[in-house]
């Protein structure tokens, strides 16, 4: 355990710190755990999570289609003159967008169709980009926490927990829209004057025309339909047991099909320095989940509550958090789950209640796994790493050259994570143990 935790502390430090390109770092950091035998081969490519890294090829490559056709630039003046050239109305319309997007789609896929024509709008508008980028991936990850499919950890607990889609929609989804509401308060105060559009900005949005944007109708038309298709997937995936990532490279190739795209072309424009990182962070923390830290630091907390339900609940909320902000939320939420369950039957006979009965699940289960729910999917604001849509919109913005750095993140996420976390335990403890004190 501890030579895993050294080579991951050290590769976190080059990857904050952007002495080393951080793909370079991840992989680096990924070959010596391998080479160390601190996780085989065959276990580190196991922990790789193929439907990610399909959803990130294939909506680039669905991305970069729709892109050719001007449709970009075209929703950017809409847009734009929707909120009348105003900075902080746009703010506001592009993050509500982007988090409802976000809890029927996931974050990932939400970022990649956002971001283009976000960056599109603050040239439009001589607005910062880089502060409304970063705000965006937080309102997703806070979008993301509302359903079942929103983020990867809920698809997991709602796996392992038996909770439906509209469990999760009527227990997380109160607390996603109050957490939206304060995050786009204190965002509003915080970029007022930054978002501030000039009249000779305003004049060039008035000048001009939507339509003349684009270049390609007949390519955009048939590349609609098949982002139709890729959507309608993407909401039966659930119901016919196909996974998204699937659903997005199968779309991205019958898209470059039937809009006449040269495959190599379209696959040349792929970030795969983005999905290298990926597969090399995947690696990393997967040395860690194998040699058992997740588990140990788990164990330790669950013990530290002495067996009273509101403060496990509240321990799982910020452990859940806090490490999600550091390290990728999935592994974290696959090595929590068993830990719950392994104190399940404690409570249970504490208060009397059959295991596995209605009443045991709403009064014990349920609290427990809707708090490492929100644990694991607000604490992703916390860093950049701290979950997926956070990497790729930094790659989008270094693809556009603006420069998003790994402190330039936490900055406005670290403090938005906090107080995220700070809601979730007034939320918990309000609606699940309030009543029984």
């Amino acid at each position: 355990m501890i030579p895993s935790l050294a080579i991951f502390v050290v590769c976190y430090f080059f990857i904050a710190t952007e002495k080393i390109d951080k793909t370079i770092t991840a992989l680096i950091g990924a070959s010596l755990m391998i080479a160390f035998n601190l996780i085989s081969y065959e276990d580190a490519l196991a922990k790789v999570d193929l439907n990610v890294i399909y959803l990130l090829i294939g909506m680039m490559v669905i991305v970069n289609i729709l892109a050719s056709t001007g449709v970009f630039e075209w929703i950017a003046i809409v847009v734009a003159r929707k909120a009348g050239g105003n900075g902080i109305r746009l703010m506001l319309l592009l993050c509500i967008v982007t988090a409802v997007l976000s809890a029927f789609l996931d974050n990932v896929t939400t970022i990649i169709l956002i971001a283009p024509v976000t960056i599109l709008i603050t040239q439009l508008l001589n607005i910062p980009t880089v502060p409304l980028l970063i705000v965006e991936a937080i309102a997703s990850n806070i979008g993301g926490t509302a359903t079942l499919i929103g983020d990867p950890p809920n698809i997991l607990i709602g796996s392992q927990s038996h909770l439906t889609f509209n469990d999760f929609i009527l227990h997380l989804g109160p607390i996603a829209i109050i957490v939206l509401a304060f995050t786009l308060l204190i965002q509003t105060k915080r970029f007022g004057r930054e978002f501030m559009v000039s009249e000779k900005a305003k004049k060039r949005l008035t000048d001009a025309y939507p339509a003349e944007a684009i270049i390609h109708p007949d390519r955009l038309t048939r590349a609609l339909i098949v982002l139709g298709l890729v959507f309608a997937g993407f909401f039966a995936g659930p119901l016919l047991h196909i996974e998204t990532g699937i659903v997005a490279l199968g779309g991205a190739m019958l898209m470059a099909l039937v809009c006449r795209i040269n495959i190599h072309e379209g696959l040349a424009k792929v970030e795969w320095n983005t999905i290298l990182f990926f597969i090399g962070l995947f690696m990393l923390v997967g040395g860690l989940e194998e040699n058992g830290l997740f588990e140990l630091l788990g164990e330790k907390l669950v013990g530290m509550t002495n067996g009273n339900l509101v403060l496990t609940c509240l321990a799982v909320l910020w452990f859940s958090a806090i490490c999600s902000a550091c390290v990728d939320n999935i592994p974290l939420v696959i090595a929590t789950i068993p830990i719950i369950k392994s104190v399940l039957p404690e409570f249970a006979d504490d208060m009397n209640l059959v295991l596995g009965s209605a009443a045991a699940n709403a009064s014990i289960a349920e609290p427990l796994y809707w708090s490492l729910a929100l644990g694991a999917c607000l604490g992703g604001n916390g860093t950049l790493i701290g979950a997926s849509a956070n990497v790729v919109v930094a790659q989008i913005a270094e693809r556009n050259n603006y420069r998003l750095t790994f402190m330039d993140f936490p900055r406005q996420g670290f403090p938005m994570m906090l107080l995220s976390a700070a809601l979730a335990t007034v939320y918990v403890y309000l609606r699940y143990f309030f009543a029984r004190v």
